[in-house]
């Protein structure tokens, strides 16, 4: 357990499923030893929960009979969880014609948390954006809650942080960044805005920042500003390894499928063609696409594409037969 109150109330959480749970099988479950069980018990009594202490050979712990947990008791990161899928759903339209249901939720959540953590999930909601997934999306990153609000909190207020962060090449830097926004895109979280190295607009993920410190002084968000279309531009611009040029017979909603903003550039041809261009590190997972997306291509370049995707269809080919 990260913490010791995530730990009180995975211990409570247990207690509340019924029966007697020995000294042993609750530090079995937890991964604590016995004595820190014995302390969250009497942490639990503390707040005024009703343990009761079984002894003998089957002895251990329970809750009064008749005891049921408050409402909501739930940990910075469980309230995270809960108001993120709250605000991923309405704004995917999740929850249909009902969108009032998403918000009223929300609401309610809200008014039962700590001024503190409400005020700091509040930041992290007014200043989020997040887009479609995407069929590149590998699953989502591992990013520590408390980052992930503090950027938050940084944005809204306006804040500069300096962070740590490690590139894709495991080149490590230091710099002064002016967050303008949180966004959250195929499976993983970056921050955006002004970056003092570069003097450019940057978009960092935040599963590679090591460090955050806040700053003293303020910046201004620039005058029509989308954080959402500065991430995917961002990535659709990384130097890979490969520079890949097609030609698809297919319309654009359809390749949209398949190849999103973030990955390829698309532009309409004559004919009912696109030409596209993208750059990879690894080629081998274009086949595959290509041939999911079931419409005549041309590959451009370059030619070890072609001979992947020659390698694909002999495999086909095989299964086939």
């Amino acid at each position: 357990m990260a913490t010791s109150t995530a730990r009180v109330l995975a211990l409570l959480e247990i207690l509340q499923a019924g029966g007697i749970r020995t000294v042993g099988d609750l530090a079995g479950r937890l991964e604590v030893d016995e004595r820190t069980i014995r302390r969250s018990v009497k942490h639990l009594s503390d707040l005024g929960v009703p343990v009761l202490s079984i002894r003998g050979r089957y002895g251990g712990y329970r809750l009064a009979p008749g005891y049921r947990m408050p409402p909501l008791m739930l940990t910075n990161e469980e309230a995270l969880a809960v108001l993120l899928g709250l605000a991923a759903g309405r704004r995917s339209r999740l929850f249909g014609t009902s969108a009032m249901a998403g918000e009223s939720a929300a609401a309610k959540l809200r008014r039962v948390l700590p001024e503190a953590v409400s005020r700091r999930l509040d930041a992290l909601l007014d200043t989020m954006a997040v887009t479609a997934p995407t069929p590149d999306s590998t699953g989502t990153s591992d990013v520590e809650t408390e980052l992930l609000l503090r950027l938050a909190e940084a944005a809204k207020h306006r804040h500069p942080v300096a962070i740590g962060y490690t590139d894709r090449a495991g080149r490590r830097s230091d710099r002064v960044v002016h967050p303008y926004g949180v966004v959250a895109h195929s499976g993983r979280w970056y921050v955006t805005g002004a970056d003092t190295a570069s003097g450019e607009n940057r978009s960092f993920r935040l599963d590679r920042i090591t460090a955050i410190t806040a700053k003293t002084g303020s910046f201004e968000v620039p005058s029509g500003f989308d954080p959402v279309t500065a991430v995917i531009a961002g990535i659709a611009a990384t130097p890979w390894k490969h520079d890949v040029s097609l030609r698809v017979r297919a319309d654009l909603e359809h390749l949209r499928r398949y190849l999103p903003p973030s990955v390829a550039v698309a532009t309409e041809l004559d004919g009912g063609w696109l030409d596209i261009q993208l750059r990879a590190e690894r080629l081998d997972w274009i086949p595959p696409v290509l041939a999911a997306m079931d419409r005549p291509f041309v590959v451009e370049r370059p030619a070890a594409l072609r001979d992947l995707i020659r390698a694909l269809v002999s495999r086909l080919a095989d299964y086939a037969s």
